[in-house]
């Protein structure tokens, strides 16, 4: 019994792993519909999120009937609740890549980015599929190195995306109404994937160390 229990946590471990990878992809298809105006790429992303959420669902389903079957304690009670804490931001990350592909879509042909902002824009796209890249790794390896990097990049998101708020608040923008409001929208959805790859991140250090403390309590957990 104790052998098919640890082979549940490792299929649990797994599937995070697969869905991190689905996460992965999908923002980079993201990012790149977004600053090319590829609505093909934009189709396929928002056709995928679909999967990331029955995956995601899946694991929660597996992960509650191991919690009510095996009544795990200490580290493996901590696996299968960090489990279903990780799946629901991952969920959520697939959602926000989806939300990205959803505003390339709906400004096809024109792109999405507003004069000015492509190069802020290309560069938060490019930190948030490190990022996710990096996340993968961490869910595979535990590499408590790689969630300090994923703070660091995060910090450089969120510095970006303050940047599209000055820019577009300031005398000089010049921008109609849509412009703004896509840029509003698209920089706080690049932000939101930042913040919850530090959510998983910091529960990744919980898991490894068993100390919610060393795990940084001034990351704000995003809703």
């Amino acid at each position: 019994m104790r052998e098919v229990f640890h082979q549940s946590l490792e299929d649990v471990q797994a599937r995070l792993v697969e869905i991190a990878e689905l996460v992965s992809v999908a923002i980079e298809k993201a990012t790149q519909s977004f600053s090319t105006s590829d609505v093909t790429l934009a189709e396929a992303v928002i056709e995928a999120d679909a999967i990331i959420d029955e995956k995601a669902a899946a694991l929660d389903e597996l992960a509650i009937e191991i919690l009510a079957r095996q009544q795990p304690v200490a580290r493996d009670l901590r696996i299968v609740v960090t489990a279903l804490r990780v799946s629901a931001s991952l969920e959520r990350m697939g959602d926000l890549a989806e939300h990205i592909a959803q505003l390339s879509r709906s400004r096809f042909p024109e792109r999405a980015i507003p004069k000015g902002l492509k190069s802020t824009f290309t560069r938060m796209g490019e930190l948030d599929v490190t990022v996710a890249k990096k996340l993968t790794e961490l869910l595979r390896t535990e590499d408590l190195a790689i969630a300090e990097e994923i703070r660091n990049d995060d910090d450089a998101i969120d510095e970006l995306h303050l940047s599209v708020f000055e820019k577009v608040l300031g005398e000089g923008w010049t921008g109609e109404a849509t412009a703004t409001v896509d840029a509003t929208l698209a920089s706080r959805y690049h932000e939101r994937f930042g913040d919850h790859a530090v959510s998983v991140a910091k529960r990744v250090v919980y898991l490894a160390t068993g100390d919610w403390a060393g795990a940084d309590d001034s990351v704000t957990l995003p809703a």
